[in-house]
């Protein structure tokens, strides 16, 4: 009897601590769960810090936006504007007194101002269209913002007049543009973004740019408050030109504007210094090529005496901020997949101040993240790790100061899974490869588990070692997700990233990747006869290119995908800088390097069982290119399976109930195939 009692009690012990391991595990529902800062904006004094606290709404289904504010020594972390609504763009006015914002919480996007002492709120704007870029004006009376101005249709046939009252078909779209689509989007209506002005204290919005180009990005007042900088590329046959851009200063008075520099390639971001004397910008070439650094200059405030600040820094500055003696600058770069602040005097001297700046790609483990700062120089960023989304930090002298913990009330009692740093070499020519691998909760490295490579998009782009819920996700059921910033991947410098160039998808790629799972292997724990793999948009090519020169893996996710070059080239919205920067000319002038580099020219060797997925409505990757290769599947009689995302841009995962929609679909598959 006391036997049975023992097995009794053994018995129910394993189950309950079955059942606390389940509910510890990051789940679907965990996603409604997650939130993150971002756009954190310290008053002068660098004493509060507002930020955007964005969150996941389960009912709705929708990511939102609330403004909340903290001090910086992280105390009094509040609501400032919350609720079901959204609220966003938070800007200080320069008396710290008010704090611009906008929302559509009577329907369309619009400008509010809140009074920080009261906290009352009144309606500034009551635009047709979206504003963005909101700025203060230095001496407080005005805000600018871009906005796109509508034009009138082009047409080319009289319409034939109809009786009154008759019911007939929409009128036919007359398009002339070369710039005509645009994903999330979809078939643009004809227009241009200007830039436009209103009072602070209420007033009609006015337009002060014009013409049939775009004026857009990061806006500048000038000292005075008499001018805005802004850069444009107002060439004729500018559309065609996806690598050049000037700097403008247009008159708030009058609208004149005046071309301040004129040098081939692009020049944007133009900000000018607290004391008006000079400007400072991103410089970058035009060269037909698939990767440009990007520089940090500055200049006289007439154009004249260029400088580039960090012409040895072989990564892309960015997010260029003046500290407020006008004698250095703020930026941030990305080094070795580690997203970092830094200052740089006119000398061109740079300190690193800050890194880890993480955590506001919920999905997939992007670089991402971003800074700002006060006029004393307190450095405020978003940080993030491995197990959790962006939070508030500041540096305090050389010290991090968390300000925030936003998912600690529930990710501190999940079991997750957990992420690991690889160093290897590529077998097709020894480059050294930098990636990472999530382990399972209550990983055991005496046993063997299934392995999937996760391959990012871009291809120029980064994954890092942060957040990352699409992973947690395959963690929890089991898996060791294996990722990688191959050849071409940004954060690593212009060497690396050319050796893609022109040769993406290619067996180059697919070596890093390859070896990467032949190292994973050695590690002992990985079962080789349960290997998959996935990858979205890029990371999709990848992925379908990679199956056609292996069949080493039991199964493959294809997300997005791009297959055939030739057709894609030509009717997605990235085809104009794609066709000038990633080929070496148009798809008829070489037929075989189009082909060579689509995974559809390999797909006769496919065998591997393939699930392939694509948003109804994405303009970048559009859905005939999974169309095409599912038909070529099937009629090789490879297992295959197409799954329609509905109404969905490129962003397949832009809602939680779709993030986890593509992970299950993605998993359920693999689960048919594993051995």
């Amino acid at each position: 009897m006391k036997t049975i009692i023992f097995m009794i009690a053994a018995i129910f012990a394993a189950t309950m601590a079955n059942a606390q391991q389940d509910k510890a595990k990051f789940t679907a529902l965990d996603v409604f769960d997650l939130e993150y800062a971002t756009d954190p904006r310290p008053s002068a004094d660098g004493s509060e810090i507002i930020y955007v606290r964005r969150s996941n709404d389960i009912m709705t289904d929708r990511t939102k936006s609330n403004i909340w504010s903290v001090k910086s020594d992280g105390s009094e972390n509040r609501p400032l504007l919350s609720g079901r609504d959204n609220y966003s763009s938070p800007r200080w006015s320069p008396d710290g007194s008010k704090i611009a914002y906008t929302s559509a919480t009577e329907g369309s996007n619009q400008i509010y101002l809140r009074w920080h002492d009261s906290g009352q709120t009144a309606l500034l704007s009551n635009l047709t269209l979206s504003p963005s870029g909101l700025t203060w004006s230095p001496d407080g009376k005005w805000l600018a913002f871009t906005s796109r101005v509508p034009v009138k249709n082009p047409t080319l046939a009289k319409s034939v007049p109809k009786p009154k009252g008759a019911k007939w078909a929409e009128p036919m779209h007359i398009i002339d543009a070369a710039r005509y689509q645009r994903d999330g989007q979809g078939i643009l209506s004809p227009g241009f973004t200007q830039i436009f002005i209103i009072p602070s204290d209420g007033g009609t919005p006015r337009q002060i740019t014009s013409g049939a180009y775009d004026s857009s990005g990061a806006l500048s007042w000038s000292a005075d408050s008499s001018h805005i900088l802004f850069s444009s590329n107002r060439h004729e046959g500018w559309e065609m030109e996806s690598s050049e851009a000037d700097i403008f200063a247009v008159s708030v008075a009058d609208g004149a504007l005046r071309q301040i520099t004129d040098d081939p390639g692009s020049e944007r971001n133009p900000s000018y210094s607290p004391d008006g004397n000079m400007i400072s910008f991103t410089k970058q070439s035009n060269a037909k090529v698939m990767f440009k650094n990007t520089y940090l200059a500055v200049m006289d405030a007439d154009g004249g005496n260029e400088k580039i600040l960090t012409p040895d820094l072989d990564r892309p500055a960015s997010s260029i901020k003046w500290a407020s003696d006008s004698d250095s600058l703020y930026f941030q770069y990305d080094d070795h997949a580690v997203r970092k602040v830094a200052n740089v005097d006119l000398d061109g001297d740079i300190e690193v101040l800050a890194e880890g700046l993480s955590g506001t790609s919920l999905g997939r483990p992007y670089l991402s993240g971003g800074y700002n700062v006060s006029k004393n120089g307190l450095v405020v960023f978003t940080y993030g790790t491995a197990d959790r989304p962006a939070n508030l930090a500041v540096m305090d002298g050389r010290n991090m100061k968390l300000l925030t913990a936003l998912n600690e009330d529930f990710l501190s009692h999940k079991n997750l899974g957990e992420v690991h740093e690889i160093i290897y070499n590529s077998s097709i020519d020894g480059t050294e490869i930098q990636g990472w691998y999530m382990t399972p909760p209550n990983f055991d490295p005496a046993k063997k588990y299934p392995l999937i490579l996760e391959i990012h998009g871009g291809p120029s782009l980064a994954y890092g070692p942060g957040f990352s819920a699409e992973f947690q996700r395959f963690a929890a059921e089991g898996y060791v997700v294996f990722f990688d910033n191959h050849r071409g991947s940004s954060s690593y410098g212009e060497e690396f990233s050319m050796l893609l160039h022109n040769k993406y998808s290619s067996e180059y790629d697919f070596a890093d990747h390859d070896s990467g799972v032949d190292a994973m292997i050695e590690l002992g724990f990985v079962d080789e006869n349960n290997l998959f793999i996935t990858g979205g948009s890029a990371g999709g090519i990848a992925a379908a290119y990679s199956i056609g020169l292996t069949t080493r893996f039991n199964a493959a996710g294809v997300i997005k995908p791009i297959v055939n070059w030739l057709s894609k080239s030509l009717y997605a919205d990235s085809s104009t800088g794609q066709l000038r920067n990633q080929f070496p000319g148009f798809p008829w002038d070489h037929v075989d390097h189009f082909w060579k580099r689509s995974p559809m020219s390999l797909v006769g060797n496919v065998k591997t069982p393939t699930l392939l997925m694509t948003g109804e409505q994405d303009r970048r990757t559009p859905i005939p290119e999974i169309e095409q290769y599912y038909q070529a599947l099937k009629l090789l009689e490879v297992d295959t399976i197409m799954v329609r995302v509905p109404g969905s841009p490129h962003g397949i995962a832009g809602r939680p109930s779709r993030l986890n929609a593509k992970v299950n679909n993605i998993m359920a598959w693999f689960e048919r195939y594993k051995k």
